[in-house]
């Protein structure tokens, strides 16, 4: 029974579009289906935890959200930000001194990332997202990069590789609309070979606070109350305490602050919504009236205004670095094996002469 339910859920996340060639569908699936009876477990004990996780975000909504942000004609005007993402993310693995079998850009939306890799690092590229909108774009693109790449359908919150098959997973600006993310977190985890990096970026923490707050006095103001406009982000120390709850080690966590200046507050809802990155929480409301809109933006420019006209807009992200254990690693000392009392560090250049 376990596994029937498991490999249901495994062709649901698993879905190669009709523009991949049959050949690299059938290779890609083989890979897969080998090691598949490996994960059966993971799955099953993934979807036990799924039923008890906070579901905060209407992932459906979020899904419509960006299937339409990618069906736009314009949609290169609002990727701005992923694009300066992506380019921080893939300059990390440049850091990495070592050669990366198979790669995964979990979250990967119209391909950002594969553009910027070369194939002295990266010898296999896996795209996967949960808009079909956009791995259709991100596979489109894919035909210029210079690593081979294959690009499938799945969800960020269901992820469908086996256990100890990927030496490596970029995630850029998408896991702050899972759900489960220290599911996520483990997940990945368990897809990684020992000794596998896990190098990712979300928005988080004080994430466009001058929209919020103006939105907040505003409706106070007209309406006698507010609702949350402002979907909730992760705190830095929410996600140091994830990776270390998941098993991950050596991790290095860092926050940047990109700051964007707009016309207007209406400017900027205009570019959120063609980031895909609308509001798509549970209790987001319904309708945002007319005249708490004026009164927000009014607030706005009068709290946040620059001297030239323009708002400003915070994107702060939160960047990391974890690996997973392996014994080749470099590891701490001994309890006890310590030579030298930190009472005598400062007399440590007169001992040695």
């Amino acid at each position: 029974m376990a596994n029937r339910i498991c490999y249901q859920a495994f062709s649901r996340c698993l879905k190669f579009p009709n523009f991949i060639a049959n050949d690299v569908r059938s290779n890609f699936s083989s890979l897969l289906k080998a090691r598949y009876l490996s994960t059966t477990q993971r799955w099953f004990d993934t979807s036990m935890r799924a039923q008890s996780a906070m579901n905060v975000f209407d992932r459906s909504a979020k899904l419509a959200q960006r299937d339409r942000a990618s069906r736009a004609a314009n949609f290169t005007d609002y990727d701005y930000v992923r694009e300066e993402i992506a380019d921080r993310i893939a300059d990390r693995s440049f850091d990495i001194k070592r050669f990366f079998p198979l790669a995964i850009d979990l979250g990967c939306g119209r391909g950002f990332i594969g553009k910027h890799l070369d194939k002295e690092i990266i010898g296999t590229l896996v795209q996967c997202d949960h808009s079909k909108e956009s791995v259709k774009i991100a596979q489109a693109r894919a035909a210029s990069f210079e690593v081979p790449t294959i690009s499938v359908i799945a969800d960020e919150e269901f992820i469908p590789f086996p256990d100890k098959s990927v030496d490596l997973v970029f995630s850029s600006l998408s896991l702050h609309w899972v759900n489960d993310l220290p599911g996520t977190f483990a997940q990945v985890f368990a897809c990684l070979k020992n000794d596998g990096a896990f190098i990712g970026a979300m928005f988080g923490g004080d994430t466009l606070y001058e929209l919020r707050c103006s939105l907040q006095l505003a409706e106070i103001e007209r309406r006698g109350g507010l609702a949350p406009h402002i979907s909730p982000f992760a705190d830095v120390r929410d996600v140091g305490n994830l990776l270390t709850h998941a098993g991950y080690t050596l991790a290095t966590i860092d926050i940047d602050d990109i700051v964007v200046n707009y016309p207007s507050m209406f400017e900027l809802l205009e570019d959120l919504k063609g980031m895909g990155e609308s509001n798509a929480a549970w209790s987001r409301p319904n309708i945002l009236h007319r005249d708490t809109m004026l009164a927000a933006a009014s607030v706005y420019k009068a709290m946040y205004g620059n001297d030239d006209g323009s708002i400003p807009a915070t994107f702060r992200i939160i960047s990391w670095i974890a690996w997973k254990p392996d014994q080749s690693q470099p590891q701490p000392a001994k309890r006890g094996s310590g030579t030298v009392s930190m009472k005598e560090l400062s007399h440590l250049d007169s001992r040695n002469k």
